[in-house]
């Protein structure tokens, strides 16, 4: 056998050793991990989004050729669950506006600027939910007001609730849900480069909420 054979027979080996080492340090409890969509289950109380595994996505058509997306690092927001499940809870969603990213650090500077978001002016952008309509098991529309540069208007999501369990690593009781919806930029002020880039915003959130410890 060559050198260069036993070489490689030698990284197979490792490489090997390496995957059933790591799948004997893998609790067993992730993964056979399962959620709950019985909103009766889920205790009541406030939820504290979880920042490390939620995120939220606007995208926007570009010379029509794609749909150009950017991201928002920074969030908190609250989820305040009652007896009745979706129809009767609550949610508040602030964003960092100055943490948006589009992967291109000069047109970074170009949305936070006076121009578009304004962000030192305007550092925050808000959703407060204010009704939501059942449309399914775990489904249904999410209407609340969003606040752009200062300027409030309703905007309405469609939520999916996709379950409730504790979470197997931290023990901590844990909802997730997905959500997305449509609004004009231009009906909060932000005009800037139409018909260019499109006026049509498309958002998409994906989010985590974690029980608030009682005496929080």
């Amino acid at each position: 056998m060559s050198s260069s054979s036993v070489r490689a027979a030698l990284l197979r080996a490792l490489l090997a050793t390496t995957l059933l080492s790591a799948m004997a340090c893998t609790p067993l409890q992730v993964l056979t991990h399962s959620v709950s969509q019985n909103e009766a289950r889920v205790p009541t109380g406030p939820y504290e989004i979880d920042q490390d595994h939620s995120s939220i996505t606007f995208d926007i058509d570009h010379f029509k050729y794609s749909r150009f997306t950017m991201r928002f690092g920074r969030k908190h927001g609250q989820l305040d669950w009652h007896d009745g499940g979706l129809d009767h809870s609550t949610a508040s969603i602030t964003i960092d506006a100055a943490s948006i990213d589009t992967n291109v650090p000069l047109l970074d500077k170009m949305v936070k600027s006076a121009s578009m978001l304004d962000v030192e002016r305007y550092p925050e952008i808000r959703f407060a939910s204010t009704r939501f309509e059942r449309t399914g098991e775990s489904h249904g529309t999410l209407t609340g007001d969003l606040t752009i540069r200062g300027v409030t208007q309703p905007v309405t999501l469609d939520v999916t609730f996709n379950g409730f369990a504790p979470d197997p690593l931290t023990k901590k009781d844990t909802l997730g849900f997905s959500a997305e919806g449509r609004f004009s930029r231009a009906k909060f002020g932000l005009s800037t480069w139409y018909p260019a880039v499109g006026d049509d915003i498309h958002v998409r959130i994906q989010a985590e909420f974690v029980k608030t410890p009682a005496g929080a």
